[in-house]
């Protein structure tokens, strides 16, 4: 069999291009080199193109000087990429090679965010992963949690601040939030990054006033999140396209206060419990709101859902909905569908496979009126 040409995209421009570079890490170990040929393409903090046999090493070192400028794909049915190449005669541009599906392995802004994906679309090219829609709705907590509630989707309760009404009157968006959302503690967050880049736990208002503006160094929306009180954090990941599958439930034991970005990338400290030890109807339940939620922005490919699950009631909230998780070697994503039975390799395989059926879906849509 021919093998297919896979480029996984990483790095970019977003505050999680470190955690992004530690997911590509974990994709290229897995993909089978006798199913694929990869070519590896870093997005500096910038926003250029690069690609090399070693690009990931380079991005790694923060060092591009020995890669080629990529020009990234825009035109429909070409699938080529472009490189940049010094010659004795001034730069040449020289075609790269035609991809069969993108990876991106992108988390934040501008690649998880409806961004890549859109620019893909353009260039009419399998991607791995939610669409325009998913993706843009999926990051976007403010959105997202408004989509929930239409869906009777159970969420934490939560309100959406500008940073122009911080830098206006940081005093009356303090009062409002204590006035809506009633005490302390609260959780201030980016309303468009992941990995809990910005997010802040407050206990009192000079917290909330630091918390929201750190959060505002991240994003022009912010969201001001009510405290879940005693509550367990629960995850399932979810797979597939129309119809999709989802995996056991894993149970997050945060090591600090709440399930940090130290915690996650940095120390390595919390625990996952695989599978978790709820109930059997509460797991049910959480399964059937990931589905729900999945379908509700119309996500693609692949999605963990996080959830908080309340000590003595088992009343259950939806926090989010992630449409690129993380790809590392201790992410719950993997760890989730390796409990299920499904290979870190396999899961990679999967992926591509969605990825190429949903291209296929997209072929057998007219875009032009016919008499």
């Amino acid at each position: 069999m021919k093998k297919l040409r896979v480029a996984v995209l990483f790095g970019g421009r977003s505050g999680e291009h470190d955690v992004s570079l530690m997911s590509a890490r974990s994709v290229l170990n897995a993909l089978d080199p006798e199913r694929y040929e990869v070519i590896q393409i870093g997005i500096t903090l910038d926003g250029n193109w690069f690609t090399g046999p070693n690009a990931l090493d380079a991005f790694e070192k923060n060092d591009v000087t020995n890669l080629e400028p990529v020009i990234p794909p825009t035109q429909p049915s070409h699938r080529s990429l472009y490189v940049t190449r010094s010659t004795k005669l001034g730069d040449k541009l020289e075609t790269l090679a035609g991809v069969d599906v993108f990876f991106p392995v992108l988390h934040g802004p501008f690649g998880e965010d409806g961004t890549m994906q859109g620019l893909l679309e353009l260039a009419d090219v399998a991607y791995v992963g939610a669409g325009v829609v998913g993706s843009s709705v999926g990051m976007d907590k403010g959105l997202f949690k408004d989509v929930m509630r239409a869906n009777g989707i159970p969420i934490v309760e939560s309100m959406l601040v500008l940073r122009t009404e911080i830098e206006k009157d940081i005093k009356a968006v303090i009062a409002r939030a204590e006035r809506e959302l009633g005490g302390y503690p609260m959780f201030t967050k980016p309303a468009n990054l992941g990995s809990s880049v910005g997010i802040s736990k407050c206990t009192s208002p000079s917290d909330l006033g630091e918390g929201l503006m750190d959060a505002a160094r991240y994003d022009r929306r912010l969201i001001i999140e009510k405290g879940a009180g005693d509550v367990r954090e629960v995850e399932v990941s979810v797979l597939g396209n129309e119809d999709p599958e989802t995996s056991v439930c894993g149970e997050v034991l945060p090591s600090r206060e709440f399930y940090s970005y130290e915690s996650k990338y940095v120390d390595g400290t919390s625990g996952l419990l695989i599978p978790s030890q709820l109930p059997d109807e509460v797991t049910n339940k959480i399964r059937d709101y990931a589905v729900r939620a999945f379908k509700a922005i119309d996500c693609a490919g692949m999605a963990r859902a996080d959830f908080f699950v309340e000590n003595g009631t088992n009343k259950i909230y939806l926090n989010e909905l992630n449409t690129l998780p993380g790809f590392t070697s201790i992410s719950m994503y993997p760890k989730l569908w390796q409990a299920s039975g499904l290979t870190y390799p396999k899961l990679v395989d999967r992926l591509i496979e969605l990825a190429l059926e949903r291209k296929s879906q997209r072929e057998h849509t007219e875009y032009r009126r016919t008499a």
